[in-house]
């Protein structure tokens, strides 16, 4: 399942610096507008403390975390929805991601240039929003344009909830608010979901801070937090520079010793793959033998058969019943063999709405 969170922004916020703490693969990292030209994708492992644990317990002979893609797209510019900068191709990567990861600049440095002048963290979410809701609106038109007529004259249901759906999308976009404020029920949805639109995408906005702002934020985070309590996106504080020094340390006793010194309990790069795995509504289960332990990922309420089907199709349709153990009671009690015997292996069916953490063995035939 290779879902991805595009990390935008304008130039020089740090979003290259904290792509390059995030995965491998080096984006580079340089003190001028558009260091980063083509969309560098780095597959990001989810820390998970549950599958450290599992493997200390059934001792395997390897361990598979889960992943995500993280995508570091070239920053964009005032004017880049009428093609500016980047302008189409920008937008053209971000509408290929699932989430959008928004840094914004909130540290002060005079020997690291904005591309505006000053810091204005608020002015330039709005700078991004605005090229974003531009090109959202010209879709939103272009469709209304197709299905108004029908929608208006014809006895078409359909086109009548299309039609009054693209209305109210493009009533917010023209007030300057972004399509994930409009609220769409569970029936209205799946009508619309062809539009791709930019800014219905789940966003997260990493506050980028200087060391000694990494643990409690600062004024400009204060800003970002009043400007975006409408929106229902997180918010996260990150010292990308001292990410970058987190980094370059080899060993992991080094790494807490100055995570420690710096006030703070884990790392903001551990916090953010967390928090991007979590946006795209993403969950784990687990598979445990004496082969691997793995880590396995899936959209929060699926079922038992979907589940399985990340694994392999076969399992998907031809699935029997799913064996089932909760996290907990496997950690407790210590094996598979300890929890059949207390009665803590469940068997369930094709309805099962798997959870977060389960442990689970299928069974299937084809």
């Amino acid at each position: 399942m290779a879902l991805q969170c595009g990390i935008v922004g304008l130039p020089n916020v740090g979003k290259s610096t904290l792509f390059n703490c995030l995965s491998n693969a080096k984006a580079q990292a340089a003190n001028f507008p558009f260091c980063t030209i083509e969309p560098n994708v780095g597959v990001i492992t989810v820390p998970d403390e549950r599958l450290n644990k599992l493997a200390e317990l059934v001792n395997p002979k390897q361990i598979v975390p889960t992943t995500v893609e993280i995508v570091d797209i070239a920053g964009l510019v005032k004017g880049a929805s009428k093609g500016e900068g980047l302008g189409n191709k920008f937008l053209a990567n971000i509408r290929e991601t699932d989430a959008i990861l928004h840094v914004l600049r909130c540290f002060e440095n005079e020997n690291i240039t904005h591309v505006d002048g000053t810091i204005n963290p608020v002015r330039d979410k709005e700078i991004i929003d605005t090229e974003l809701q531009l090109k959202d609106l010209e879709t939103v038109e272009s469709r209304i344009n197709k299905v108004q007529k029908q929608a208006q004259t014809g006895g078409d249901k359909q086109a009548k909830m299309v039609y009054d759906i693209l209305v109210r999308y493009r009533e917010a976009l023209l007030q300057g608010k972004s399509a994930r404020t409009v609220e769409l029920d569970k029936a209205e949805r799946p009508f619309v979901k062809d539009l791709y639109l930019l800014t219905d995408k789940p966003v997260m906005y990493i506050c980028n801070v200087d060391e000694a702002s990494a643990a409690k934020g600062n004024a400009f985070v204060e800003a970002v937090r009043e400007a975006v309590k409408e929106e229902n996106a997180e918010i996260l504080v990150v010292a990308a520079a001292t990410e970058a020094d987190i980094a370059e340390l080899e060993t992991y006793d080094e790494r807490q010793m100055f995570l420690e010194e710096a006030g703070l309990t884990e790392s903001g790069v551990a916090r953010l793959i967390r928090s991007a795995y979590k946006l795209l509504n993403l969950q784990t289960y687990f598979t445990a033998g004496v082969q691997e332990v793995r880590a396995w990922t899936f959209h929060q309420g699926w079922k038992a058969p979907q589940c399985a089907g990340v694994i392999h199709t076969d399992f998907e349709k031809g699935f029997i019943r799913a064996e089932v153990i909760k996290y907990d009671d496997f950690v407790s009690l210590g094996s598979e063999a300890a929890c059949k015997e207390a009665g803590k292996m469940a068997v369930e069916g094709k309805e099962y709405v798997v959870q977060d953490g389960d442990i689970m063995h299928f069974r299937f035939n084809v």
